[in-house]
């Protein structure tokens, strides 16, 4: 099987350097640059090699053509990332958050028209996708619902990517809103209203990710949670997306159609 050189966009990130070793330590995968705000070096794990960092992602390209670029940066930059690479021919494997939907349109678009592909995710970790998906599932079976994420305090955006995902994924289950509580004058304090439930998102130093979907029932209720205790939680994810982008012809989007959920 042929090998498939990376890019890392967003190399010097801790997100960046986590992809780093992963693909470096992947049979058949290899690491040829990362991209980011400064040039720099990376070092690889176990080897004492490095691979160079540039300032831009047309300049790694230029020096160091790949088939897959990684990008786990930020939604102003996924854009113009996309613009730059798909006519080029290179994949693309996004887990950067908060794009607006013209700018996944667009991508989708240009994913197509270039026949090159795309997979972009809200969340890599597998454990993450199967909470959405059972939350999906439950979703059909209890109307009041909230969803609670947890955080670092460096995180740019605000609720989650996943905890949106989620709540969408959860309101495509239903043929109506779920029923929202806030009937009390002066209850102010909800966080983001989505289909008759509410986003809490909570922003702290010493948490890495963690996401609670709550359903309520008289008499009983249900939690489905999932905790994310390092980044290499996400790597088994990365690493599926990259073997699979490489056939692809379009952009996928989420993880959970690779799973075939």
């Amino acid at each position: 099987m042929e090998g498939i050189d990376v890019i890392v966009h967003g190399a010097l990130g801790k997100m960046g350097q986590t992809v780093i070793n992963a693909v470096s330590l992947e049979p058949g995968m290899r690491v040829v640059a990362g991209a980011d705000t400064r040039c720099a070096s990376v070092a690889l794990p176990g080897s004492g090699a490095s691979v160079p960092v540039y300032d831009s992602i047309a300049r790694a390209v230029e020096a160091h053509p790949a088939r897959v670029v990684v990008d786990f940066s930020l939604a102003d930059g996924f854009l113009g990332l996309a613009r730059y690479i798909l006519p080029r021919g290179i994949c693309l494997v996004s887990g950067t958050t908060g794009m607006d939907s013209d700018s996944l349109e667009e991508v989708k678009t240009l994913s197509a028209k270039h026949r090159t592909g795309v997979i972009v995710a809200s969340n890599f970790a597998i454990g993450s996708v199967l909470m959405m998906h059972l939350a999906q599932i439950a979703s059909g079976y209890f109307d009041n619902a909230e969803i609670i994420e947890l955080h670092h305090d460096k995180k740019a955006d605000a609720p989650s990517g996943t905890a949106l995902a989620t709540a969408r994924g959860m309101q495509e289950n239903r043929d109506r809103p779920f029923s929202n509580p806030d009937k009390t004058p002066g209850m102010t304090s909800r966080g983001l209203a989505s289909g008759g439930m509410h986003i809490h998102s909570i922003r702290l130093p010493g948490i890495l990710a963690r996401q609670e979907v709550l359903f309520g029932a008289p008499g009983q209720t249900l939690s489905i949670t999932h905790d994310a205790i390092s980044r290499e939680c996400y790597m088994p994810g990365v690493i599926m997306a990259l073997h699979r982008v490489v056939n692809l012809k379009e952009m996928v989007f989420g993880l959970d159609k690779l799973m075939g959920l």
